[in-house]
């Protein structure tokens, strides 16, 4: 029980105290990634030194694919703190702490002080939005925008006429999620609006919203870089423009998979629905009672009270991102938009069960879902324990690599976000010792105080045993992908490169250019690329100014034979093909890490 006193400064003090330990601190490590993570950054960077923010580009080729706020965020972000690792990942950090603030106000101003604060907590540091923070992907942003666009949209209810800021607010809301991920921006704020005023029969409410100046607020921001690209970057040569590269395939033939070029897998159904309780753990424990007190035929203005309203906004806020993603290609992190919302009403449930009665039923479910909870952190404890400790230590020298069971480089797995981690095996879990042991007991000893406390009539305690075992997880996750990158990233290669790197020296990826994006971000220098015209940089490469980078099998033997030094990466299994036809006496190994591998046509400290 609050008594009357504003827990307000508390609770944002805690939040951030939370987003400074688990987000501030990772921050510095592992090296930034291959694929999305090194391809964002470099795409920032030469916002920079081509002066460009219209046209992105990567690797010196046009960039088209993407909605540009990530990168002029990163770019800025670059421009006053300088190129660093940390940099490019601190505004999306920072987008994280502006998601946790206003699911705070956001759940404060609807449900409550205590249901605010466990819904910023749960939109947080749960699972979900801090794994797929640790690469450079904006969907944490629209995360944020879309929150943001319904908690103006429920404040336009709150007085018979709409004021201005919150119908601007919305509208800006919706601008700049189209400026961060496209269309779905207008897409989820609009269906989970139009759902709830039809099923509310409260249509008449729309024409309240300023619609002529809410427009031109959303046209005015989200218009002018869609038309300046376009203006720029028209057909020519046979290449379709922008307009139709960016809206048309990348938007709706991306949608009904038959966006090219096809270098993405997606997510089995059922799996993509059941990754909601994944990404949303541990607070998704609670999540099944939390959707139970939806209405969705019984919200009607003047005779349904305004948090009644809200979780019915927000149920179809969620449900319909799911449902979207449902009928297209699906990734993991797609549901991500959908956290929020759904912890928005675990937030408001955790509330109403702290201020219920002891015999109530929802104490009843809160102990059933502690006890659940409990069985689950002590399966998966015993599972970590055994896996860290079955095995002997490796040799500190042992490379990660070696150890994994791969799958073939052409293995669909990969073209999904976390493939690579289906590579891990019972050899390779004792080099995860620690982050094991650390989720194993983070589980264990939070679930299992948060079950003492709520069969003690304590479920505050309990929740806050929660907060601090969604700290200790995601402490032990970042730990894990640390130990874990040296398959993910090409830093010590790229540095390897640097050290040896002179004036007409040639940098050649094999295969597709995101494989080994963060040579050319750390080395900044352009890469060439073998065998590898597609995927995000195919479309880039087909205007008549893209520079002439691509080699085949015979244009890069003559490169190799040539005058020049070249510097090959390649992944270790693909070597024999990368140096098909070319004589074994002039290949030099420059540096080894990870499954990838440098090569060199000149011997190592000659020019």
């Amino acid at each position: 029980m609050s008594f009357g006193i504003d827990r307000t400064p508390l609770h944002l003090g805690t939040l951030f105290l939370l987003w400074l330990v688990v987000y501030g601190s990772a921050l510095f490590r592992p090296p930034l990634l291959d694929d999305a993570d090194a391809v964002h950054a470099e795409a920032a960077r030469e916002i920079l030194i081509r002066h460009d923010g219209v046209t992105l580009h990567v690797n010196g080729i046009r960039y088209l694919e993407k909605a540009p706020l990530l990168y002029w965020t990163m770019a800025a972000s670059f421009r006053l703190l300088g190129v660093h690792d940390w940099s490019a990942r601190l505004p999306l950090a920072l987008g994280v702490l502006a998601l946790v603030f206003s699911v705070y106000f956001v759940g404060r101003r609807t449900f409550g002080e205590s249901a605010g604060f466990y819904a910023a907590v749960a939109s947080g540091f749960a699972l979900g939005p801090y794994i797929f923070t640790r690469f450079l992907i904006p969907d944490i942003l629209v995360s944020l925008w879309l929150i943001l666009s319904l908690g103006f949209f429920l404040f336009t209810f709150e007085i018979p006429e709409p004021p201005r800021w919150a119908c601007w607010g919305f509208a800006a809301s919706c601008a700049l999620n189209v400026l961060t991920k496209g269309l779905i921006g207008l897409v989820f704020p609009f269906a989970a609006i139009g759902l709830y005023l039809l099923l509310s029969g409260q249509l008449r409410h729309l024409p309240k919203m300023r619609m002529v100046s809410s427009t031109l607020v959303f046209l005015g921001i989200s218009a002018p870089w869609h038309i300046l690209a376009g203006l720029r970057n028209p057909t020519q040569g046979g290449v379709r423009g922008f307009f139709w590269f960016y809206f048309v395939n990348e938007h709706f033939l991306r949608y009904v998979n038959k966006r090219v070029p096809r270098d993405y897998d997606t997510v089995p159904l059922a799996l993509f629905w059941g990754l909601v309780i994944v990404w949303l753990f541990p607070w998704s424990s609670f999540l099944p009672q939390a959707l139970a007190r939806v209405r969705l035929f019984r919200t009607h203005k003047g005779t349904s009270s305004a948090s009644e309203r809200a979780t019915l906004i927000f149920f179809l806020g969620a449900f319909f991102v799911v449902l979207f993603f449902s009928f297209s290609t699906r990734q993991e992190y797609y549901v991500l938009p959908a956290l929020p919302a759904l912890a928005l009403l675990i937030g408001r449930w955790l509330a109403e069960e702290e201020a219920s009665p002891p015999e109530s039923a929802l104490r009843r479910w809160g102990n059933f879902s502690s006890s659940a909870l409990t069985i689950i952190a002590l399966l998966a404890c015993a599972v970590t324990v055994f896996l860290a400790l079955s095995s002997g230590s490796p040799s500190p020298s042992a490379d990660i690599a070696e150890l994994l069971h791969s799958g073939p480089a052409e293995s669909q797995q990969y073209a999904l976000s976390l493939g690579h981690f289906l590579d891990l095996n019972k050899r390779v879990m004792p080099m995860f010792r620690t982050p094991l042991l650390l989720f194993g007991l983070s589980l264990l000893v939070g679930s299992g105080l948060n079950w003492y406390f709520r069969r003690r009539d304590r479920p505050d305690l309990g929740n806050w045993c929660l907060v601090f075992l969604s700290v200790g997880l995601l402490i032990a996750v970042h730990m894990a992908l640390v130990t874990f990158s040296p398959i993910l990233t090409s830093k010590p290669l790229a540095d390897a490169v640097s050290r040896l790197y002179g004036p007409g020296d040639i940098i050649e990826i094999n295969g597709e250019y995101e494989g080994g994006a963060t040579l050319s971000y750390y080395t900044g220098h352009q890469v060439r690329i073998l065998n590898g015209r597609s995927a995000n940089l195919w479309y880039g490469s087909l205007f008549p100014d893209a520079p002439q980078i691509f080699d085949d099998t015979t244009s890069f033997q003559r490169l190799w034979n040539g005058p020049q030094r070249i510097f090959l990466w390649t992944e270790t299994e693909k070597k024999g093909k990368a140096l098909e036809g070319i004589n074994q006496a002039t290949v030099f190994v420059v540096a080894q890490y990870g499954g990838k591998l440098i090569l060199t046509n000149r011997p190592v400290g000659r020019s």
